[in-house]
C-alpha cells in the first residue's frame, strides 16, 4: 500500500515533505506557535531547523516503512499552507489522518479541501476500509474541518492532556469506503 508522492487538491497540492523544505516548515511553525501549541505537544518555543529536519526525515523512513504518510500542504503559488498525513497507527483496514495549518492560511478551507483530497486517495487503497480523524474536543477548527469534509462522529475517550488547550476528551470521526 502506497498512496501518491503528490495529491491535487484543487487550489492545493499535497506532496510527500522533501528535506530541503525544512526552513518553510520551521517558518510557518514558528509563526503559528500560539495557535499549534494548544493542540500539538510538539509544538513549542524549543521547536527549531534540527527538529523540522528530524520531522522530514522521520517521515521519510516512515514513508519508506509504509507506516506513516506525510505531506506538506502547498498553494497554487508555492506557499506553504500546513501539512497533512496518513498513519497506519489504528490497525488493518484504517488509515487515521493528522493535520495542522499555518495561521496565515487559517479559516480559507484549505485543510477540508486537503481532507477531502487525502481522504479520496485513503479509500482506494488496498485493504482501506476507512479514513478517521482523532481531534480533542476543545479543537473545535479540527472538529469543523472533519465534519465539512463527510466525517461522523463514531466514539469519544476520556486521555491524559498533553497541550495546553486540551480538554482530555479525544473524538474520533470516521469516513467510511463506498461498500464498506
Amino acid at each position: 500500500m502506497e498512496p501518491p508522492e503528490m495529491i491535487n487538491a484543487g487550489e492545493l497540492v499535497l506532496k510527500r515533505w522533501e528535506i530541503e523544505w525544512a526552513p518553510a516548515a520551521l517558518d510557518a511553525i514558528k509563526d503559528s506557535l500560539p495557535e499549534l501549541r494548544q493542540f500539538l505537544p510538539w509544538a513549542t518555543d524549543g521547536y527549531g531547523l534540527e527538529e523540522s529536519r528530524e520531522y522530514i526525515s522521520r517521515s521519510s523512513a516512515d514513508w519508506d516503512a509504509g507506516t506513516q504518510f506525510n505531506y506538506a500542504i502547498f498553494t497554487a503559488v508555492g506557499e506553504l499552507a500546513g501539512s497533512i498525513g496518513l498513519m497506519t497507527r489504528m490497525g488493518p483496514g484504517v488509515l487515521e489522518i493528522g493535520y495542522w495549518t499555518a495561521t496565515p492560511f487559517a479559516g480559507r478551507g484549505y485543510m477540508t479541501a486537503a481532507v477531502q483530497a487525502i481522504s479520496r486517495v485513503a479509500v482506494t487503497l488496498p485493504g482501506i476500509e476507512r479514513v478517521a480523524i482523532k481531534h480533542d474536543e476543545a479543537n473545535k477548527a479540527s472538529g469543523a474541518v472533519a465534519v465539512k469534509a463527510g466525517f461522523t462522529e463514531v466514539a469519544r475517550h476520556s486521555r491524559e492532556v498533553e497541550a495546553e488547550g486540551e480538554s482530555g476528551t479525544t473524538i474520533v470521526r470516521e469516513l467510511r469506503a463506498a461498500g464498506a
